[in-house]
């Protein structure tokens, strides 16, 4: 047999006994790692990332045992007495992961090839999850892996006996990049690695992503110390396949306003196809009110059948994934709670009901199935109605193209900042010049200016001018050192248990009045229900008993049905990419089966008005149902289109007096004047002008509630919400909306200079408006040819806008009514 040779000869031994062969990237990131490179990892989920990202640390251990014993491969390390002067040294690597539920896996497979190659480490996990076996190890220091998560990780930065034993790290590995990067979890981790870097230089830092469409300023907002570090490139894509479950050539299928449900006969066939599946909702209402549609005609045993999303307590969580790796499990209906890189090659199939919204998503899902190196991406589409099936079409087409979207990481977030600074004051104090050079040296702050670092220690101090005669707001105080401290113990315990940037959402713990937790609702629709109300959730129907402290006491219903909680923030926007992708397709050649399908509606749409195109701008004026409405389709997505429709009603009712309501979806908006009104081209074109975007904007909106809304996330991550303390009850959500609602106003009364209240309005344009995209709408309507279109009946394209504007005027059941009763008659009178 050949000795293998090289510094990696040992993993290299350890891959041949199972059968595999290291890919180049493994070897690549390896042999980067032991040359003291930093970088980051892009490559698809089941392609060999974890061995990737933590071979290089493996082999530099067994390099350093081989050191210390002179050659003698098979003497162990000698473990530092615990507790001893030499513990602080024993930490080694920081495993970073997203979320919670991934640790559990990451820990099992960081243990394997740690036996395998004879190291005596311990792998520790510091999460909120974690037990207090593993709390101790990761506080004492003795383990020499620890996987946490970037809350977890600014909860050990606050503890002043923690620096040394961080100051022993050698590499932190962030898994899943991608995911922190578009958000303030990733703001409070770059925040978090620049204190680790300051207490060793030499750290090694290496990130691994899905593949992303900005990629480069993903690497320097990971490493803003390293702006040549490598990108290494893994195994190219999986083969990635999209099957859509197409309606029959004569089948009645929705134009909009339905959940899929028709399709239960065709996706219970595909899941009795296969041993197990993963069917993905997009919403948590949606994944319940699937479970419960399979529940009644699932042919086998009712635990063969889970339900898994964010809302579930998570022991249910992790019953449904044990029930994967076991194979108990057929089907678990999830939403992204079972996005990320949980592994569980046992799943042959993934469906999607309903269109994903973005490529990066579906890609995600779609390698879920099969989670092995080598093995080819695929997933089945459940159309909800008629016109996503353009949107899969169009997802297969962008994959075959290789565009993906981006997702920019925020900048500026002084809310976070401020935490972070508390965090610090807390873990054995700052000075003030030096940390501000420190969190400079982050991209998140890089362009943080003096001015603005003064307001961030002042908040901090004494909470700002208008806050300053308040004790409570007074949390760090700066000594006669020039050190900044938290002296107050009970300060220290709010912080502590306040740490962390993920917005609370009014949650209501829901539990068997004899039993355990089922996870939880949101307070708004607890609020409606009265005892002996009965809803579903968790795949039970509930009887409500009682609420109580913010939990609502149950009991399981023995019969009948209930109404599905609604969670806010559920709705996806489809992304601005996929949405270009799909204004292309309807012009185009129709060579995908999805297209075909749909020909029919598509050439009704040529017929009644015109198909969109890029350097058009379809727009349809339309006398229907006794009113007026006004579509405009930029294909830009939900988001900019709510933006803009609030915009062109400020600007139509300067051109002529008038109110107006709006609606918007993911393929443009509609307008409804109150009065009468006549409109030609040169009206629109006037509306559409990108000049005066944000005064408009500050007009069309009531920007002021937007940003009230807005502080309460704010001010909960700055620390002006403290938590409830343990044992005290929790505070509902009207609580705090009225304790943020009376900051903000104070603020805005007494200091309207404040930080937060500027971050608050920042923040509305940036994430609510999307006023970026929003003034790239606008050029590129400009710079198209209007194609204005006067009708008197609704279109393929205008009829679900005009079923959205309705949604609000009726209810639920009345509207579905409504619309259902609408779209037949719209398809008998355009039939043939």
């Amino acid at each position: 047999m050949t000795r293998l040779r090289g510094p990696d000869a040992p993993l290299r031994a350890w891959f041949a006994a199972q059968g595999w062969r290291p890919a180049p990237f493994q070897r690549e990131v390896w042999r980067r790692y032991l040359a003291g490179e930093s970088g980051l990892l892009q490559t698809p989920t089941g392609s060999g990332k974890t061995l990737a990202a933590f071979g290089g640390p493996l082999l530099e251990a067994l390099a350093a045992r081989r050191r210390a014993s002179g050659r003698a491969p098979a003497a162990p390390v000698k473990r530092p007495a615990r507790g001893g002067k030499d513990a602080a040294r024993r930490l080694q690597v920081l495993w970073i992961t997203p979320l919670r539920a991934l640790a559990v896996d990451t820990v099992r497979a960081l243990r394997a090839p740690i036996e395998a190659v004879g190291l005596d480490w311990t792998v520790a996990m510091r999460t909120g999850d974690a037990s207090a076996r593993d709390r101790r190890l990761a506080r004492s220091g003795q383990a020499e892996v620890l996987v946490t998560t970037p809350e977890s990780l600014s909860l050990l930065l606050s503890y002043a006996d923690t620096a040394p034993l961080l100051a022993s790290v050698r590499c932190v590995i962030v898994d899943e990049w991608h995911e922190l990067l578009g958000n303030k979890r990733g703001v409070l981790l770059q925040l978090a690695l620049a204190r680790l870097r300051r207490l060793e230089p030499a750290l090694r830092i290496w990130g691994v992503s899905a593949t992303l469409g900005n990629l480069e300023q993903a690497r320097d907002a990971l490493l803003p110390h390293c702006p040549q570090a490598q990108v290494v490139a893994g195994v190219a894509p999986k083969r990635f396949t999209l099957d859509t479950l197409l309606p029959g050539e004569d089948e009645r299928f929705p134009w909009a306003g339905h959940l899929g449900l028709a399709q239960l006969p065709r996706v219970l066939e595909r899941l009795m196809a296969e041993r197990t599946s993963l069917l993905f909702a997009n919403t948590r209402s949606q994944a319940e009110l699937w479970h419960r549609a399979l529940s009644a005609v699932w042919p086998e045993a009712p635990e063969t059948l889970a339900l898994h999303h964010g809302s579930l307590d998570p022991k249910l969580r992790a019953a449904a994934e044990q029930g994967l790796r076991a194979g108990s499990v057929r089907c678990v209906v999830a939403t992204s709670s079972l996005d990320l890189g949980v592994d569980f090659p046992a799943v042959d199939q993934v469906l999607q009901i309903g269109s994903p919204k973005g490529v990066s998503r579906l890609l995600q899902r779609a390698g879920r199935a099969r989670h092995r190196p080598g093995e080819a991406g695929h997933v089945v589409c459940v159309p909800t109605h008629a016109l996503e099936l353009v949107e899969y079409a169009a997802a297969r087409a962008a994959v075959a193209a290789g565009t993906i979207e981006s997702r920019p990481p925020p900048v500026l977030s002084l809310d976070v900042l401020a935490q972070h600074c508390v965090t610090l004051a807390l873990g054995g104090g700052f000075e003030a010049d030096a940390l501000y050079e420190e969190v400079r040296r982050t991209h998140a702050f890089r362009t943080l200016d003096p001015l603005a670092w003064r307001a961030v220690l002042d908040f901090i101090v004494q909470g700002g001018a208008a806050l300053a005669h308040y004790p409570d707001f007074r949390r760090v105080v700066r000594g006669e050192d020039g050190v900044y401290r938290v002296e107050d113990r009970r300060i220290a315990l709010r912080h502590r248990l306040s740490i962390g940037t993920i917005a609370s959402d009014g949650a209501v713990r829901v539990k068997l009045l004899r039993g355990g937790g089922l996870g939880s609702v949101e307070e708004s629709f607890v609020g409606r229900l009265r005892p002996h109300d009965r809803f579903q959730f968790a795949g039970r129907t509930l009887e409500l008993v009682r609420l109580e402290d913010m939990t609502a006491y149950v009991r399981v219903a023995k019969a009948g049905s209930g109404t599905v909680p609604k969670w806010q923030g559920g709705r996806m926007s489809l992304s601005g990419m996929l949405a270009h992708e799909v204004e292309r397709l309807f012009a185009g050649p129709r060579d995908a089966p999805e297209l075909r399908a749909i020909g029919r509606l598509l050439d009704l749409q040529q017929r009644l008005s015109a198909l969109p195109a890029p350097g058009r701008l379809l727009v349809e004026w339309i006398r229907a149902r006794g009113a007026r409405h006004l579509f405009v389709f930029p294909f830009a997505g939900r988001q900019v289109h709510e933006g803009l429709a609030a915009l062109l009603a400020l600007r139509w009712g300067r051109l002529h007096a008038n109110s107006f309501s709006f609606a918007a979806n993911d393929y443009g908006l509609v307008l409804s004047p109150a009065q009468e009104v006549e409109l030609d081209a040169l009206d629109v074109e006037t509306m559409l002008s990108p000049e005066a975007l944000i005064d408009d904007l500050r007009e069309s909106l009531n920007l002021a509630e937007l940003a009230r809304r807005q502080f309460r996330d704010i001010a909960r991550v700055a620390g002006l919400l403290p938590p409830s303390l343990p044992g005290r009850a929790p505070r509902s959500m009207r609580q705090l909306q009225a304790s943020s609602g009376l900051l903000f106003d104070v603020l805005r009364r007494h200091d309207p200079d404040h930080m937060l209240l500027a971050l608050a309005e920042r923040e509305v344009f940036a994430a609510q408006l999307d006023v970026v995209h929003l003034r790239t709408t606008l050029e590129d309507c400009s710079a198209r040819r209007l194609d204005l279109h006067p009708l008197r009946t609704f279109t393929p394209l205008s009829f679900p806008l005009w079923a959205e504007s309705m949604r609000g005027q009726l209810s639920t059941e009345d509207w579905r009514t409504r619309v259902q009763r609408a779209a037949a008659q719209l398809e008998r009178r355009n039939r043939g």
